[in-house]
């Protein structure tokens, strides 16, 4: 599956209030989720002594999963596509990365 083939098959489930303007809902749930991978990761150091068991590595999965679809939604919102914010992020870390080595 593409960059584009996820934003457009997450597109049509987007349904929150006044979508295409309102960059604030996705933003807050991007957070929210980014937090519940965080319980997860917490967990692994203080319930399993850092070991990532097949269940935790699914419960991360999923939680990805959503972080990824709010970043979709958020850039739906500021029409700009996965693809370009890849792009994006990666010259700006092959430039670092190039500086780094000077």
């Amino acid at each position: 599956m593409t960059f584009e083939d996820y934003q457009n098959a997450a597109k049509v489930t987007a349904l929150y209030p006044n979508r295409l303007n309102n960059l604030e809902y996705p933003t807050l749930g991007l957070t929210g989720e980014a937090g519940e991978v965080a319980n997860v990761v917490k967990k692994i150091q203080r319930d399993f002594g850092g070991e990532i068991t097949d269940e935790i590595r699914e419960k991360l999965k999923d939680e990805l999963g959503d972080v990824l679809w709010y970043i979709s939604a958020c850039a739906d919102e500021l029409g700009i596509t996965l693809s370009e914010i890849a792009g994006f992020n990666v010259d700006k870390l092959a430039k670092r990365h190039s500086v780094s080595k000077a």
